[in-house]
């Protein structure tokens, strides 16, 4: 026989004998069907980073029909439950016993001071325990006051006029909704833990099960042996990366503007250096257990906190941005939230994809030169 029909026959065994083990194993099939469909769920219905229906207080001391235009603007909007009180008393005591997050006071002299001084302050006061909802609030109320503004303007009405006038737009995600950002990136973070998670056991499970042995007498090579540990898990990933793309582009909506073959491709290079450093852990680390602890502390928190998924990295230390460049995950979030939202832009696309590349090749190179035939390791 060839050389290339040996090969091939050595690769149909082992690639039968893992298929095997993963349908007769549900946690294989539950982590890279099951678990991508609930975070999906949760993420897509439960986690949000918008804050809608706030409850605030609107104190009126000027009850004429300027102040109470201004009220009504706060009451129009989506993003407040407005609750009217009588005396700002009143409302620092609701404010204190959290039952609103914030108060929009307008003064007795707010009326007579829009049509003598063209000045009219509005005194607003937040909330600022959580801080990042105190600054969404804060946002939203000066939206609705510079909606007012424009309103006012456009009929010839008395109106404070400031030196500058902004004149905003939001691209790439026009709505400002956070699903569109949070979506694309949970498909990195289930991309990572089949990549890493399962493939940091497969090793391990052979030398813990005893099995090792038995590959150890065939004439299987240490290439035919990584493709064999590799290839199943790889077509997982990309199952499951496929399906979350679906199931975020018709359930939740999130906007596709990229190519279909670009996140091929560069989902193949995040999936291969996930599957290279999953297969790295389990050929250094002989026990299932302590495999998976490793797996989850330098893979999947790694992804969770240091790939821009939830935090923004440019706001943290230094250090940490250095740091943060040696998570694969890093690259691909980059990468989703730009085909996603943005579509095929390559001067963002091309140096992920090489930094990827390069981390797929050193990881799977070290996973080769790990992987032994000898029972001492």
């Amino acid at each position: 026989m060839t050389p290339r029909t040996l090969f091939f026959m050595r690769m149909r065994g082992i690639l039968r004998k893992e298929a095997l083990q993963i349908l007769r194993d549900p946690s294989s099939i539950a982590l890279a069907i099951v678990l991508p469909l609930v975070l999906l769920f949760i993420f897509g219905y439960g986690v949000t980073l918008d804050a809608e229906n706030v409850p605030i207080a609107v104190v009126l001391d000027d009850n004429g029909p300027v102040a109470r235009d201004v009220s009504a603007r706060f009451d129009l909007s989506p993003y407040f439950k407005t609750i009217h009180l009588t005396s700002m008393v009143e409302a620092m005591a609701w404010l204190n016993q959290r039952r609103v997050d914030g108060i929009v006071h307008l003064q007795a002299d707010f009326s007579s001071g829009l049509y003598k001084r063209n000045q009219a302050p509005v005194q607003v006061i937040v909330n600022g325990i959580d801080a990042n909802r105190a600054r969404l609030i804060q946002g939203y109320a000066r939206g609705v006051l510079q909606k007012w503004t424009e309103l006012r303007q456009a009929r010839g009405e008395p109106v404070a006029v400031p030196a500058t006038k902004i004149s905003q737009r939001v691209w790439f995600n026009e709505a400002a909704v956070s699903r569109n950002f949070l979506v694309p990136g949970l498909i990195t973070l289930i991309m990572t833990l089949i990549g890493i998670l399962l493939t940091a056991l497969v090793v391990a499970r052979e030398w813990e099960r005893g099995t090792m042995e038995a590959i150890l007498v065939t004439p299987i090579r240490r290439v035919d042996l990584l493709l064999g540990k590799v290839f199943p898990y790889f077509i997982l990933g990309m199952l499951g990366m496929g399906l979350s793309v679906v199931v975020g582009t018709t359930l939740f909506h999130v906007p596709f503007r990229g190519s279909i073959v670009a996140l091929f491709i560069l989902s193949a290079l995040f999936m291969l250096a996930s599957l290279g450093f999953g297969l790295l852990i389990s050929a250094a680390v002989r026990v299932q257990f302590v495999a998976a602890q490793i797996s989850i502390v330098a893979g999947f928190l790694p992804a969770l906190f240091l790939s821009g998924l939830i935090f923004d990295l440019e706001s943290t230390p230094r250090f940490i941005q250095i740091v943060s460049h040696v998570v694969p995950a890093r690259y691909f979030v980059d990468i989703s939230h730009t085909l996603f939202m943005a579509g095929d832009v390559w001067p963002v696309l091309l140096p992920n994809a090489l930094a990827l590349f390069g981390m797929a090749v050193l990881f799977i190179s070290l996973a080769f030169r790990k992987i032994t035939k000898r029972l001492e390791g």
